[in-house]
C-alpha cells in the first residue's frame, strides 16, 4: 500500500513538473487589427528542435503575403512621428539585438533578428499556415511586439527598406 502511494505521489509529481515546464514552451498571443481595435485571432509560437513555431489562427485579413517580424518593443500603441500618426509605431523596429541595421532572411546572421518568414493569407482572408524562424528562440521574444504588416516582404533593404512591407497593420504584446 505505501509503494502504491509513493508510486501515486511520484507519478503526480512528475506530471506536475511536466505540465510546469511545457508551459514555458509555448506562447499565445492575442492578435489586434491596428485600424479597429478587434482581435484577428491568435498566433501561438512554439520551440522546435529546427526553430521557433509560428501558428496563426488569424481571420479578417487581406489576402496575400505579408511582412511578419519580431518587433522591440512591448507595445502596440500609435505614436506621432515628424506630425504624422505612425499606427503601432510605439513597437520600434525589427528586433536586432546585434545591431546590424540591415533587413534580411529569417536564417541568415547578418540581419534582424525579428526578421521572420513571410506569413501568407488566404483568399478568405485566414492565416493558419505555420511559419518556422530558425534563429529565434522563445527567450528572445519575451517583453517585445509580434507585427504583420501590409505588403509582402522580400527580405533586403531594397528596393524598399525593411522588405518593403509598408503600413503595420496586425499587432500583439508577447509576455
Amino acid at each position: 500500500m505505501k509503494r502504491t502511494l509513493l508510486a501515486l505521489a511520484l507519478c503526480s509529481i512528475s506530471s506536475f513538473a511536466l505540465a510546469d515546464s511545457s508551459a514555458n514552451d509555448e506562447i499565445s498571443v492575442e492578435m489586434i487589427d491596428l485600424n479597429s481595435g478587434n482581435s484577428a485571432g491568435t498566433i501561438v509560437i512554439t520551440a522546435s528542435q529546427y526553430g521557433t513555431v509560428f501558428t496563426p489562427n488569424l481571420t479578417g485579413l487581406t489576402p496575400g503575403q505579408h511582412g511578419f517580424h519580431v518587433h522591440t518593443n512591448p507595445s502596440c500603441d500609435s505614436v506621432e512621428k515628424d506630425g504624422k500618426t505612425v499606427v503601432g509605431g510605439a513597437a520600434g523596429g525589427h528586433y536586432d539585438p546585434a545591431n546590424t541595421g540591415k533587413h534580411g532572411q529569417p536564417w541568415t546572421d547578418d540581419n534582424h533578428l525579428g526578421d521572420l518568414p513571410a506569413l501568407f493569407v488566404d483568399s478568405d482572408g485566414k492565416a493558419t499556415s505555420p511559419v518556422i524562424a530558425p534563429r529565434v528562440k522563445l527567450a528572445d521574444l519575451d517583453g517585445r511586439a509580434l507585427m504583420i504588416h501590409a505588403g509582402g516582404d522580400n527580405y533586403s533593404d531594397k528596393p524598399a527598406p525593411l522588405g518593403g512591407g509598408g503600413a503595420r497593420m496586425v499587432c500583439g504584446v508577447m509576455k
